[in-house]
């Protein structure tokens, strides 16, 4: 529930003023002790608290759910990052709608489907095996209510693949492109567009790719001007930063 909807329901007389108070003390954050669930996020920023499922329990990523799920009253969407099958059994049972996207390991319970976003993000992978990292890109950006889609394995090796889908590529508002080995595709892709481009470099390739590190300082110092930079393999990262422009 937001603040705004407390009161309205005490202004009307559905709710009493001492049973207000009551979730009033609850709103700020929610002590689990393990974690304090940040429950005024969305007034902040528009968009409720995401949580990083690996390193957690299931038992702990459940009950963080539990706790969003009561304050929201089932009316926004809870997205898990970098979570596994235990942890989507787990979220399974308080919320049968919860789905799981095995490749980027990113669960989403959807129960808002308004477009907030002025226009498209679009979501383009260098490689096949950059998918998992745009694909947690492509979730988190439609879970915070864009209409955002993907184009995968257009990398450089094969620039006819990109040129193909310029159309789309043209009429995005914001693209966020994902790649590994060199890092490269941003340059190419910003090259052809207006629009800002959110570069993430992956930790794909070989030794001489150091996890990342290649491809990160590539797109760091791209000669392309609207390129940004997020961390390696941060694919909910990019789409906060691109909700947040296509919001604005």
């Amino acid at each position: 529930m937001t603040l705004r909807e407390l009161l309205r329901e005490v202004r009307s007389g559905r709710l009493a003023e001492n049973a207000a108070i009551d979730r009033l003390r609850g709103l700020p954050f929610e002590d689990l002790g393990f974690a304090k669930v940040d429950h005024h996020r969305a007034l902040r920023q528009g968009f409720a608290e995401v949580v990083f499922g690996r390193g957690k329990t299931p038992a702990q990523v459940a009950e963080i759910v539990r706790s969003m799920l009561a304050r929201k009253n089932g009316k926004r969407n809870i997205l898990v990052t970098r979570a596994d099958k235990r942890i989507h059994a787990a979220i399974k049972r308080l919320a049968r709608d919860a789905r799981f996207h095995p490749l980027s390991g990113a669960i989403l319970i959807e129960r808002d489907r308004t477009i907030r976003g002025k226009g498209a993000i679009l979501v383009v992978s260098a490689g096949t095996s950059d998918i998992p990292v745009a694909e947690e890109a492509l979730v988190s950006a439609q879970a915070l209510g864009n209409r955002a889609s993907a184009i995968y394995d257009v990398g450089v090796a094969g620039l006819h693949r990109l040129l193909g889908h310029r159309e789309q590529l043209t009429s995005a508002r914001i693209i966020i492109c994902v790649a590994g080995m060199e890092g490269a595709l941003p340059s190419v892709v910003a090259g052809l567009v207006a629009a800002p481009v959110i570069a993430v470099p992956t930790s794909v390739g070989y030794g001489a790719s150091f996890g990342g590190v290649a491809a990160l300082l590539a797109m760091l110092n791209s000669c392309a001007s609207n390129v940004s930079v997020v961390n390696i393999d941060n694919g909910f990262g990019a789409a906060c930063v691109a909700s947040c422009i296509n919001r604005n």
